[in-house]
């Protein structure tokens, strides 16, 4: 017998891709085939995900007629209410064996495993998840241990399957670790690390094979099955760069993006000023943001830089739909201690063009360039050209042996963009987004009003 597994994974919302890769699987599609995806296809920076609360993802699978899902980080970033609501709809088996709420209950509509009847072979889908720590705990999770959970549902399901095939976002070792460790496992459709295969690897007899990142490639694998034994036939991954759109998909897309346009233009209330916003110099829109996070946790002072945000607010009203434009990222409010030569080499690098206008990349940041830091309002920075004279915080020069308390955000507290940054400790994340802390405090006049006082102050 053979099968065919059509599959992909860290599409991340690059939906326009994923109407190519429907293009694909319909041209290679037969009777013995299923489809799967290994996680991070819905990313909460795209309209039609956060104004529908990501049923649009459900929809698009279903278009595209796959078969099963796991759960990767970015479908639990906006947390277990939304995340609930995809795994109960009931249209996708949503997978994952081992996570649960907090309070240890179960998610509802979740699936630890499912069996597919196809080939005339009875196939045991596995889903695992990655745990992101104190990420997963803000979002309302309990990640219990993967390999416990793997083998609870292999022995769960004990003569009732033919093949094992373990649907994974947990990255590329912690597959590995499983081919080596658990050896009823056949085959794993890998995420989570954006690893493109040249092909798939065998280790203990057990095929991996992932599919890099954003939709760019659907992966394929062949496989004959024969006296309760799986092997490799061929397996590829196609580019899908030039295809057509599957016209399904983009009716969905269409369909969704009026929904949720609809759900985020509501007006919240009115800004009483420009708040314009720049990567390279100061502005009143990242000064906002960082009066605001002072407020988060009890610090010293707080900072964020400008390329978190992608534009400013103009007087009028403000949508939740502006601010996702302004910021799409998935960051939170993030609290560690740092000794002040830290900071003082960070706020040095802020006055070279070269590092602020440097590509920001890194987990979590849906923006462009790192851009400048800004900091909350009770500190202030004397600066001539690219060289600082002098730092003020609280009224006080800045110590550098000295260990401030200080609020910003994961993506600087990792050291992206900012490398001393990340010689902290002691650090704890708030459960809240980036733009949560602007849309409670653009409602604020005062602190908008502050917004507009410069911090760096050009000698």
């Amino acid at each position: 017998m053979e099968l065919q597994i059509l599959h992909t994974n860290d599409i991340h919302s690059n939906f326009e891709n994923l109407a190519r890769i429907t293009t694909k699987i319909n041209e290679l599609k037969n009777d013995d085939t299923i489809v799967l995806d290994a996680g991070d296809l819905a990313d909460f920076k795209r309209v039609e995900v956060n104004g529908t609360k990501g049923k649009v993802a459900i929809e698009l699978l279903q278009e595209a007629e796959y078969d099963a899902i796991s759960i990767g980080n970015n479908e639990t970033f906006d947390g277990i209410h939304t995340l609930e609501g995809l795994t109960s709809d009931g249209r996708i088996p949503f997978l994952s064996c081992h996570i649960r709420k907090l309070n240890g209950e179960e998610i509802e509509g979740l699936s630890k495993s499912i069996i597919i009847n196809k080939a005339r072979l009875r196939i045991l889908i596995i889903g695992a998840s990655p745990n992101l720590n104190e990420f997963s705990t803000s979002c309302g999770l309990d990640i219990l241990d993967y390999l416990q959970g793997i083998n609870k549902e292999i022995n769960n399901n004990k003569g009732k399957y033919d093949i094992c095939i373990v649907l994974s976002h947990l990255g590329m070792d912690k597959d590995e670790e499983i081919a080596t460790k658990i050896s009823e496992v056949d085959v794993i459709i890998g995420g989570h690390f954006h690893i493109l295969m040249d092909e798939p690897k065998i280790i203990n007899n057990t095929i991996i094979h992932t599919s890099g990142q954003f939709g760019e490639h659907l992966g394929v694998l062949k496989l004959s099955i024969k006296d309760n034994k799986v092997s490799l036939v061929k397996g590829k991954n196609i580019n899908i760069e030039g295809l057509d759109m599957d016209k399904g998909i983009i009716k969905v897309l269409k369909n969704n993006k009026e929904i949720a346009l609809n759900n985020l233009s509501i007006p919240l209330y009115e800004v009483k000023e420009n708040l314009w916003h720049d990567v390279i110099e100061e502005n009143p829109i990242t000064n906002l943001l960082a009066d605001g996070l002072s407020k988060v946790y009890n610090c010293d002072f707080a900072f964020i830089n400008s390329g978190v945000l992608n534009g400013g607010i103009k007087k009028g009203a403000v949508t939740n739909l502006k601010l996702l434009q302004i910021e799409p990222s998935p960051l939170n409010p993030t609290y560690f201690e740092i000794e002040g030569k830290c900071i003082l080499e960070a706020i040095k690098e802020s006055l070279d063009g070269d590092i602020v206008l440097a590509d920001g990349r890194g987990p979590g940041f849906r923006g462009k360039f790192v851009g400048r830091l800004h900091f909350s309002r009770n500190v202030k920075i004397k600066y001539r050209e690219r060289e600082v004279l002098e730092v003020i915080i609280n009224g006080q020069p800045l110590k550098e042996d000295k260990v401030y308390r200080v609020s910003s955000s994961d993506y600087l507290h990792r050291g992206s963009g900012y490398k001393d940054l990340k010689n902290n400790s002691n650090h704890k994340y708030d459960d809240r987004y980036i733009r949560d802390i602007l849309r409670e405090y653009l409602c604020d006049e005062d602190m908008v009003n502050k917004a507009l006082e410069d911090r760096w102050i050009r000698i």
